[in-house]
């Protein structure tokens, strides 16, 4: 049962970043409104930040229930931890930055600096890009076990 719960959130939660971030999000950009289209991405982006949440916390507990402390010399439980470091940032850090900001508005809180919108919507797609990543290399490792 343990391994296949960890088969099924693995899925859903690397499968579901990059079904978002890859193939609904640019299709709803180029499809509807940016305000319509950046609310629906973002109520999209905070479910699969919660299945991440679930996912990344029984998966290091399923590789540290499995392998002891030697799944801290595995590359496996560091991706996970880098997954869900990356979740975690987003979900509670970022994600309430980027929702805080009025669409109206954001264009006039950039600044000189930067901060605006785009800033944090770009701190979040590369977290996201990077976070996708590790979940590539992740899959590819369970493959060979």
């Amino acid at each position: 049962m343990g391994s296949k719960l960890k088969s099924i959130l693995t899925a859903l939660w690397i499968g579901g970043m990059w079904v978002i971030g890859v193939i609904v999000a640019p299709i709803l950009f180029g499809s509807v409104d940016k305000s319509v289209a950046g609310m629906l991405a973002g109520k999209m982006f905070n479910a699969i930040g919660w299945v991440g949440v679930v996912a990344g916390i029984y998966l290091a507990i399923w590789w540290i229930w499995v392998d002891g402390f030697r799944a801290f010399r595995s590359g496996m439980l560091w991706l996970v931890i880098g997954m869900l470091t990356c979740t975690l940032i987003n979900q509670f850090a970022v994600f309430p930055i980027i929702a805080s900001f009025k669409p109206a508005v954001s264009n006039a809180t950039e600044g000189v600096f930067g901060g605006g919108l785009s800033s944090w919507h770009t701190i979040s797609s590369l977290i996201c890009l990077v976070q996708s990543v590790l979940g590539v290399l992740y899959v590819w490792g369970e493959g060979g076990k």
